[in-house]
């Protein structure tokens, strides 16, 4: 059961009561909210865009209310679509901002928000959510299209607007990942660094058939609390430690720092003088260069005396590769560039 539809948009006339939920959300889209003889098929979704709004009262129900909304509350919204969510914000928060790219969902959400009388409650960015300064906001609540979530997600938990939490719906392999611990399978650099920054709590899944149009993936909704204190590392650092680690997350860390452009790329950083040159010159394995055996030797040295050399980096505590990293800096080895801070950092090859 999807729900009762007349709770997915108020009161619904006599003759809308026996249309199932998406049906009665295709009527209310192209009708904005009611009066106007537009066909229903007039409005399409778009799969390749993300796309996919979710339908069922039921569901939207719990978010709102798992999300603890005060009525002084500013509420952010990534993605609103055709309003399904928004509206339901409109009734718990003092104000919602929504961002959406796509004019044609802007306009109908705008359309239904005003039949419902909530259009002074409701401020529309219309622009690209990854290219923006979000102005301030206490909560963020959202069903985020699946192709952004990992720099989006990022892009919360390390932006610079401090909120109060973040109650997500997202494809339910990428929460899977963000859940796992140390050990599990799933562990992933993403986890290792939102977890860094954050506590994440399971809430629930969600059926792919709550959707329109239907994506071929279940869902899951998530709530992530940004930590009253974090460590003191810096960051970007951190970041750049952590995709070295788990570039290959299964390896050893003795076996990944071995490589040869690893060693390259650190020295580098590291400003290791003549490094680069002997790594041009030297072609044979068993006879390394003064400075590159040095360096390797440093590397390793740093590894085995916090133990770490036989250890791979899907197994570590975040504790851990905490305690790597300032035994990496104490011997003078770095792995972010200054001159490149970046909060665009894409973890995208860690979440496939």
């Amino acid at each position: 059961m999807l729900g009762a539809p007349r709770r997915v948009l108020g009161l619904i006339p006599y003759s809308l009561q026996k249309l199932s939920p998406r049906q009665l959300h295709h009527h209310d889209v192209n009708n904005g909210g009611g009066g106007n003889s537009e066909k229903e098929e007039s409005f399409r979704f778009y799969k390749s865009r993300g796309q996919h709004i979710l339908v069922n009262p039921r569901i939207l129900d719990t978010i709102v209310r798992r999300s603890a909304i005060n009525p002084t509350d500013t509420v952010l919204e990534i993605g609103p679509g055709t309003g399904n969510l928004t509206l339901k914000l409109l009734e718990a928060a003092h104000r919602v901002v929504a961002v959406e790219i796509d004019d044609r969902m802007v306009h109908v959400l705008e359309k239904r928000v005003l039949q419902h009388g909530l259009r002074h409650k409701l401020n529309v960015i219309q622009k690209d959510a990854l290219r923006i300064r979000f102005p301030h906001f206490d909560l963020v609540v959202a069903n985020i299209p699946y192709g952004i979530s990992s720099p989006l997600l990022m892009k919360l938990v390390y932006g610079a607007s401090p909120f109060r939490s973040a109650t997500l719906l997202l494809q339910k392999e990428f929460a899977g990942r963000l859940l796992a611990n140390p050990g599990d399978s799933e562990f992933n650099r993403l986890a290792v660094n939102v977890k860094l920054v954050a506590d994440v709590e399971f809430v629930m899944d969600v059926s792919k058939r709550d959707f329109l149009p239907c994506p071929k993936v279940d869902s899951s909704v998530v709530i992530i609390r940004p930590k009253d204190q974090v460590p003191d590392v810096d960051m970007h650092e951190w970041r750049a430690f952590t995709r070295t680690c788990f570039s290959r997350k299964n390896k050893t860390l003795g076996a990944t720092f071995k490589q040869k452009s690893k060693l390259l790329s650190l020295s580098k950083l590291s400003n290791v003088s003549g490094f680069a040159e002997e790594e041009e010159d030297d072609e044979d394995d068993e006879d390394e260069g003064g400075s590159r055996r040095s360096f390797k030797e440093k590397i390793i040295g740093v590894l085995k005396t916090g133990g770490y050399e036989d250890k791979r980096p899907s197994k570590l505590s975040i504790e851990e590769l905490l305690h790597l990293l300032s035994l990496f800096n104490g011997a003078g080895i770095y792995f972010h560039d200054c001159r490149k801070n970046s909060n665009e950092d894409r973890f995208d090859e860690d979440d496939g």
